[in-house]
Parts: C-alpha cells; sequence; structure tokens
C-alpha cells in the first residue's frame, strides 16, 4: 500500500472563504459575550446612578463588539451565495469583486471590521442619546410656558386691549390667542373653588395647541347652544364630572359645561388639571389674564419692547429662555460634552478603521490591476472592480451598525435615565411623561451613509491612483533587481 500524500504547492489559503476560527477565538468571543451580557444586565438593573462601573461604563461597547464578532462570523456566508449568480453573468467584474472580498485575508477584513462595527455602534448611541437629552429639554421648556411666548399679568387684572395687536406685530410671531383664567367648584355646595376654568377663543386657541402640540383639539369642539358651554378636559376632570351636562359655580356665576373632548395637557395649562370654554359663555365683567403666542424665531427683544410699551405689570416667559436654562448646570453640559466627544470618537475611529484597512491592501489590489491591465481590462472596469470589492465589507459596516446600534439603544435604555442628564437640576428634576432613550434614525443612518460613500470614494481614488502608473511599476513592486 503506498501512502498518498495531496501536493500542495502553496501553504493553505488563510481567507474569509476557507478559514475556520480557531479555540482561542471561540473562548475570546465567548467570554466578550458573558462581560457584555453581564454589563447589560448591572446597567438595567441598577442604572448610571452612583459610583462610577467600569462593566456598566463599558456596556454599549462591549455590546457593540459582541454584535460585531457575531456578524464577522456571518460575513463569508453572503459572499458564497452571492458568488455562483455572479459567476454566471457574462461581465467579469461582478465576479471578480466578489471573490476578491471572500478571498481577502482574515486580518485585513475582520479588524477593519471589527473596529467598523464598534465604531458605528458608539456613534449611533451616542446621538441617540443626544438627541433624547434634546428633545426632553424641548418638551420641558414647553411644558413650562405653554407656548413659544407666554405673557403673564403681575397684579390678576385684565390685558392691556392693544397687547394683542402689539404682539402680533413682531417678527417670527405666527399666532396670538388671548385666555382668561378663572375658577369653580365642581359641586353648587363647594366652598373652596379648586377647578381652574379657561375661557380660550375657540379659533385662535386651538390653533396654537396644535402648532405646539399640547392637545390639539377641533375648533368646533367648544361652542354654546341651548345655555350649555361645550369644554375641553383633562382626564381627571372628565372622570369627576361626567359626559352629560353638569352645572358648576365659576367666580363669576354658575354655568352649565358638557365636556365634548378629553386632552391631557393645553398650552394654557400645561400641568394640571383643566376645564376649556369658549369665553364669549361665561359672564362677569373679566378680561383675559394671560397671552399665548406661537412662532418660530420670534425676536425675543422686539416681543419684551412690544408689552413695554402697552403695560408695565407684565411678565414675559419665552419657551427658548427656559430650554437654555435647563442646560446650565456644569453636570449636563459636562456630561453632555461626554457623549459629543463619544460621537465624534466613534466616527472618526470608523474612518480611521475604513481608511487604514483600504490602504494596508493597496499595494497588492495595484499589482492585481495591472495584471489585469495586461489581460485587457480597461480603467473603466479597473475602477469598477476595486469599488465592487470594496461594498461587501462597508454595507455590512453600515447595516450592521445601524441594526447594531439600535438594538443597543434597546437594550441599555431602561438603565439611562435622561430625566438627570437633561435637567439642570439633577436633584429630581423629571419630564412629565417620561424622557425615554430612543433610537435616532440620524444617528443612525448619517453615520453607515458616510461609511459606504467613503469607502467607495477610498476606492475610486486607489483606481485613479493606479490607472496614472504604468503596469510594469506595478508588477515589479518589490523586485529587488
Amino acid at each position: 500500500v503506498v501512502a498518498h500524500r495531496r501536493p500542495r504547492a502553496h501553504r493553505e489559503r488563510d481567507d474569509l472563504a476557507h478559514a475556520r476560527p480557531g479555540a482561542r477565538r471561540t473562548v475570546a468571543e465567548l467570554t466578550a459575550l458573558v462581560l457584555a451580557v453581564g454589563s447589560v444586565a448591572a446597567l438595567r438593573r441598577r442604572g448610571t446612578e452612583g459610583s462610577g462601573d467600569v462593566l456598566v461604563s463599558a456596556a454599549p461597547v462591549l455590546v457593540g463588539v459582541v454584535a460585531a464578532l457575531v456578524l464577522v462570523r456571518l460575513y463569508p456566508l453572503p459572499l458564497r451565495w452571492a458568488a455562483g449568480p455572479a459567476g454566471r453573468l457574462r461581465g467579469l467584474v461582478g465576479f471578480l469583486s466578489l471573490a476578491r472580498a471572500g478571498r481577502s485575508p482574515v486580518a485585513v477584513a475582520v479588524l477593519p471590521l471589527l473596529a467598523l462595527l464598534t465604531a458605528l455602534t458608539m456613534a449611533a448611541f451616542g446621538g441617540s442619546v443626544l438627541t433624547g437629552v434634546a428633545e426632553a429639554r424641548d418638551r420641558a421648556a414647553l411644558l413650562e410656558t405653554g407656548a413659544d411666548a407666554r405673557i403673564d399679568t403681575t397684579d390678576g387684572g385684565p390685558l392691556p386691549a392693544e397687547l394683542a395687536r402689539a404682539v402680533r406685530g413682531v417678527a417670527g410671531v405666527r399666532q396670538v390667542t388671548a385666555v382668561r383664567f378663572t375658577f369653580a367648584g365642581e359641586r353648587p355646595s363647594d366652598e373652596t373653588r379648586s377647578l381652574t376654568v379657561v375661557g380660550v377663543e375657540p379659533g385662535a386657541y386651538a390653533d396654537v395647541a396644535r402648532r405646539m402640540g399640547l392637545g390639539g383639539f377641533p375648533a368646533g369642539r367648544l361652542g354654546a347652544g341651548g345655555g350649555v358651554l361645550d369644554a375641553v378636559a383633562s382626564p381627571g376632570v372628565a372622570e369627576r364630572l361626567g359626559r352629560a351636562p353638569r352645572r358648576i359655580v365659576t367666580d363669576d356665576g354658575p354655568v352649565t359645561v358638557r365636556i365634548t373632548a378629553v386632552r391631557p395637557r393645553t398650552p394654557a395649562v400645561p400641568a394640571g388639571e383643566f376645564l376649556l370654554v369658549d369665553a364669549a359663555g361665561l359672564k362677569g365683567p373679566g378680561g383675559p389674564t394671560t397671552l399665548l403666542a406661537a412662532g418660530a424665531g420670534l425676536d425675543a427683544h422686539a416681543l419684551r419692547a412690544a408689552v413695554r410699551g402697552t403695560g408695565s405689570a407684565l411678565s414675559v416667559t419665552l419657551r427658548g429662555e427656559e430650554r437654555a436654562a435647563l442646560s446650565d448646570s456644569p453636570l449636563q453640559t459636562g456630561a453632555e460634552r461626554i457623549y459629543v466627544w463619544a460621537v465624534v470618537a466613534g466616527a472618526g475611529y470608523a474612518v480611521l478603521a475604513l481608511v487604514l484597512g483600504l490602504l494596508r491592501s493597496a499595494p497588492e489590489r495595484a499589482a492585481l490591476l495591472a495584471r489585469l491591465r495586461t489581460l485587457g481590462l480597461t480603467t473603466r472596469q479597473g475602477r469598477r472592480l476595486l469599488g465592487l470589492e470594496a461594498l461587501p465589507q462597508a454595507l455590512l459596516a453600515a447595516g450592521g451598525g445601524m441594526a447594531v446600534g439600535w438594538a443597543t439603544v434597546r437594550l441599555l435604555a431602561p438603565g439611562v435615565d435622561l430625566d438627570r442628564l437633561a435637567l439642570a437640576d439633577a436633584s429630581g428634576g423629571e419630564v412629565p411623561g417620561g424622557a425615554a432613550l430612543r433610537a435616532d434614525l440620524w444617528s443612525l443612518a448619517v453615520p453607515a451613509a458616510v461609511t459606504v460613500l467613503l469607502a467607495a470614494a477610498v476606492a475610486v481614488a486607489q483606481a485613479w491612483w493606479a490607472g496614472r502608473r504604468t503596469p510594469i511599476t506595478h508588477l515589479r513592486a518589490g523586485d529587488m533587481r
């Protein structure tokens, strides 16, 4: 019996299509998985409060690393599936690009991909946190004022008659509505009148509520007919009064109201119980005591000047100023800067990993392009070949980065307290309704799109640079003769 050996002209191929993970790599990946599970569980259970914990702080990075390791193991599969149909096409560029992508050395393909996915995950998580902080502050400022600007009388008296006209003339103001506050008892026998009744002009007020996103409703929900005032109420008031006509006693006399709609909040009373009615149906000589103005980019100085020109006993509260006051705390400012730098560092590392990975294989690609040019490959085909070769890795990094970033935000959201991070009152300030961490589409899509575009741009630049040199220059690269 003659023992036969398979002749091998070269050593075993070490590429993505044929490489098999070793035992050491498997143990390292399982260790990273255990650490990631522990960090996520600790963050969801304890949150971000208390002393610094390295394991909790590293949760986003560990989740990104584990997901990247999983995607790296799955990376060769779509290349193998796509190589078959591409080989049956008439052109050679598609098949050659997939073959080149699948036969890249493991170190050349895996390490940049691992760095890319981790960096994109950090950028997506940090961007989502910053977006959540901004939304929480916007919401808190809106619930403080109820509109873009709020003008109240300091002495409880009625507003000047010319105030609404003066405010409408301020640059940036789109809608103005005056409201009248009075108080009522829910039963005729009540000695204390604790129910806040707000008299409004239905059309203008409904427009302001819709613009502000605070309990918008059709203007027809407020009206008067047959001695009954249609009303919009908060949930608690609606539960106590019911939907049938109900007689209440206000400071200006008794009225009969019927609740036609229920809203959790309204611009005049952004936090608390309320009952909205048509001001024309309220009795008594009292006039409006609050003016609400809506408009993006309104001129604060011009608004205050217009208000001062109509009276002195008026206070002006601006949503933009309340929003700026929420970020004055050094704690919030420092924490926000940390997340900003995390996003910048993640994006920078992603770009660096992509560029270095492509530049490391640049000489080999240039030599391949030179050989193919001697066989008749055109310059245009060469550019397409290098671009398509870099595309699978970039697409996997982009798609995987978006998916992993979304999953990371969903996993870690219960443990991240955005209220403490967003609001200046770190001792216990909260946004009514809760400030939840949610995946931000722009934070997920922008880094991924930049990765794909940058990979294509670097590949095209390599093809252009290689096309400027003669093929013999690349074929003799490394030749010492």
